[in-house]
């Protein structure tokens, strides 16, 4: 069977992560999910004391100096079945998710340097196709060639649901208005920044699974892609 390259895009709290993370386990493929990278460079940047305080525009310059120093890599986890993200060989998965990070990661997204240094790993990892990558701008700017696009949206209340309780499952004390909140500036934050702003990509199949179960989804993106990968052997 050949092997294509899938990016899957969209808001945040679509699932992305999850339907991505499966499909690459049902075709095979290698998985990268572009927004724990996002996330450990703002981890970083907070443990820095670049951002989340009074004087953060003056710190975004010394952020910028000191990308260099930023190493990231992704490490299977054997026990979990997918793949943790290590900062500088600290393993930083449980951290990149809590809500502190998820409040500032826009504004780390925003800067084009950290753009252009995440973008040239991403397309680094993918050289090889066989690859389901998922992010805000993978079909757009990391790999606009990709053979299989998909574009994943739901409600802000939908979405922020689910973020919601998949918070207080792991433990964190937040309210559902205070997700609500970040879900709705994270969607205005992403689709209006001057760099790579998230938008479909023109080939992509739009995907709004507001009142669609992980089965249900994952069953039609395996479908659209097994069509993808037989069209790229015609």
């Amino acid at each position: 069977m050949g092997k294509i390259t899938i990016a899957i895009d969209g808001f945040s709290s679509t699932g992305k992560s999850t339907i991505a993370k499966q499909l690459a386990k049902l075709l095979g493929y290698v998985y990268v999910d572009t927004g724990a990278m996002y996330r450990a460079v703002t981890l970083y940047a907070m443990q820095k004391g670049y951002i989340g305080n009074e004087n953060e525009e003056e710190k975004i310059d010394e952020l910028i100096a000191d990308l260099s120093n930023i190493t990231l890599k992704f490490v299977y986890n054997d026990t979990l079945g997918f793949s943790e993200m290590y900062l500088n060989g600290e393993n930083v998965e449980k951290e990149i998710r809590a809500l502190p990070v998820s409040k500032l990661v826009s504004r780390v997204a925003t800067l084009e340097e950290v753009r252009k240094k995440l973008v040239a790993m991403q397309q680094e990892m993918g050289k090889d196709k066989g690859l389901v990558m998922d992010g805000r701008d993978i079909g757009t700017v990391v790999f606009p060639d990709a053979e299989f696009k998909v574009f994943m949206t739901a409600s802000p209340e939908t979405r922020a649901f689910r973020r919601y309780k998949e918070l207080l499952d792991k433990g964190e004390k937040v309210t559902y208005d205070e997700v609500l909140k970040n879900v709705r500036y994270r969607d205005y934050t992403d689709s209006n920044r001057e760099f790579s702003p998230l938008k479909k990509a023109d080939s992509a199949i739009e995907f709004d699974n507001s009142d669609m179960g992980l089965k249900e989804q994952l069953e039609r993106i395996y479908n659209f892609a097994l069509r993808k990968i037989e069209e790229t052997k015609a």
